[in-house]
């Protein structure tokens, strides 16, 4: 991964998110002019924009083209169990899907909140590599899938919540967990259940977070290693394609 520091570009893209979401624009402006050149409709719109641009930079310095490299409305891809989903990121390139990924965030309403990311990074998933097994991506190779959540550390979320049992005792890993806590489940859960490649968790408090400060609570969960995760998918695709053509040239393709 040629990203170099990229401590202060999480760091960075935590500003970003704080300063979007609490409309503070000095602070934004700071975090848009140390951004790494990056497109200004990624980075200066929704409160993950920050990721969405270092994630792209990334990818570009691995070798992709820049265009390859879907946001938003453009990331649209055929489900199975549903005509289409917008991915917060999609890279198609040569009419191949290599990944698909989603940038969520929770600052508040954490139970309500969570449950809803629950429910669709679990369905968005698994209608994914339904359709990929029904041939809906053809001829691309299996698509690289990743999560990213941030969730704002604060009462609410840090301190154990009640659950209630009425009928069957809830698995032991949820009793006295925190929204934090319950958030990192499933992260990890998803990531050994193979439901993704790769996943990230990083939390962050609104006072320390407008000056970029974050953490991750989990060390298999980090943003390192999920991008590191993402690029070396991308290259292994990229190096195989360029010894089976022998003509694969990522500058020309940027030019």
């Amino acid at each position: 991964m040629a990203i170099e520091d990229l401590e202060t570009e999480i760091s960075n893209a935590i500003i970003h998110y704080w300063a979007t979401l609490t409309d503070q624009a000095e602070a934004q402006q700071m975090s848009e002019e140390t951004a790494r050149g990056r497109r200004a409709q990624v980075v200066g719109g929704a409160q993950m924009d920050g990721f969405a641009g270092l994630i792209e930079d990334a990818l570009v310095e691995a070798g992709l083209p820049r265009d390859s490299i879907l946001h938003d409305h453009d990331a649209v891809l055929p489900g199975y169990y549903r005509a289409t989903k917008r991915w917060d990121i999609a890279i198609v390139i040569d009419d191949e899907l290599l990944g698909v990924m989603e940038l969520k965030s929770i600052a508040s309403s954490f139970g309500n909140n969570l449950n809803n990311r629950v429910e669709e990074a679990v369905g968005n998933n698994t209608d994914l590599y339904k359709a990929y097994q029904e041939g809906l991506f053809e001829p691309s190779p299996t698509p690289w899938v990743g999560y990213l959540i941030m969730m704002a550390e604060t009462e609410d979320s840090t301190g154990p919540v009640t659950v209630r049992e009425p009928n069957f005792p809830v698995d032991d890993e949820y009793h006295d967990a925190s929204y934090i806590d319950r958030a990192e489940q499933l992260c990890l859960r998803m990531v050994r259940q193979r439901l993704v490649n790769a996943a990230a968790f990083i939390t962050s408090d609104k006072e320390n977070g407008i000056e970029g400060a974050y953490s991750e609570p989990n060390p298999e969960l980090t943003f390192s290693r999920y991008l590191s995760s993402l690029v070396s998918h991308v290259r292994t695709h990229l190096d195989y394609k360029q010894s089976e053509t022998g003509s694969w040239d990522s500058d020309e393709e940027e030019s």
